[in-house]
């Protein structure tokens, strides 16, 4: 096992380096950066792996391409709709009443079978429902500029962690100057006219208003590859190639940041100063 620390992209100056934005959106989302194959549950914000599986996708690498090149990225997330979670509840057997094969594979590729035979799956996947990330990308810019191209003409299909799981549009913001911090911090709220209009008229209710209540800023939830962080991602992966699968772990720290959010006209320019009156605790349930 590799320690965490150990593979932490070093953060420099900003030179020639440059960040890549994505807008990871879609009906389902799902990240799971271990998972056995009767349960695949999937975490709360894009992975390592899945992100820079997306990129590799892209680019047309074969599964047994080296990576070093796209793990020098430094990643940072940030979750503009956290979205609902999906369990999707699976019966599978074969038509013609066969043992089923298992999720393992021999030295040839072959499915082994499974002992002792079992007729039924049942398995359960995980979804994140109407979820929307923005995932940021720090690196050299000759590389971003490479995978700029790659993702708008991409040389496999595209997924947000999983096939069955194809991005909406635009997927790709383009290539942005400044550091990560800065980029996720200055870009404009990325959720849709409706769900913004939702947000305010929540606001809104909340003072006993009968319309909207607009802010100029709101808080946002990110995270961000950090050598110094307090928190431990085992989502880095060496190779994915199907016989030589392994993750190792990356340093990481969680903050808020207040972004704006892209309203023209607003009534307060921040919910903090809207809210020094108003303390609605069940709002953090959700109502």
């Amino acid at each position: 096992m590799t320690s965490a620390a150990a593979h932490t992209p070093a953060r420099t100056g900003p030179g020639d380096r440059a960040v890549l934005v994505l807008r990871l959106a879609g009906p389902l989302q799902s990240w799971g950066a271990q998972g056995a194959f009767n349960v695949r549950e999937t975490k709360s914000e894009p992975t390592k792996s899945g992100v820079l599986g997306l990129l590799a996708a892209a680019l047309g690498l074969p599964r047994e391409a080296p990576l070093d090149e796209l793990l020098a990225l430094r990643m940072g997330v940030r979750t503009d709709v956290p979205g609902t979670l999906l369990r999707d509840y699976h019966v599978a057997s074969d038509f013609r009443g066969r043992p089923l094969p298992q999720a393992g594979v021999t030295a040839k590729g072959v499915q082994r079978p499974t002992s002792p035979a079992k007729v039924t799956h049942v398995t359960s996947r995980y979804y994140l429902q109407d979820a929307l990330f923005v995932a940021a990308l720090e690196g050299p810019r000759d590389l971003l500029e490479r995978l700029d191209e790659a993702v708008r003409a991409p040389h496999y299909p595209l997924a947000l962690g999983r096939r069955s799981c194809p991005p909406a549009q635009p997927l790709l913001l383009g290539i942005e100057e400044g550091d990560l911090e800065g980029v996720l911090r200055g870009l404009v709220w990325q959720a849709s006219e409706r769900a913004k209009q939702s947000y305010a008229h929540k606001l809104g209710r909340r003072r006993g208003l009968d319309g909207p209540f607009r802010t100029g800023t709101l808080p946002c939830a990110a995270t961000f590859e950090d050598a110094e962080g307090d928190d431990v991602l085992r989502d880095v992966p060496l190779s994915f190639d199907l016989h030589e699968r392994a993750f190792l772990s990356r340093r990481v720290r969680h903050e808020w940041l207040r972004i704006p959010t892209g309203f023209a006209e607003f009534d307060a320019a921040t919910e903090n100063d809207a809210d020094e009156n108003v303390h609605d605790p069940f709002d953090l349930l959700g109502r």
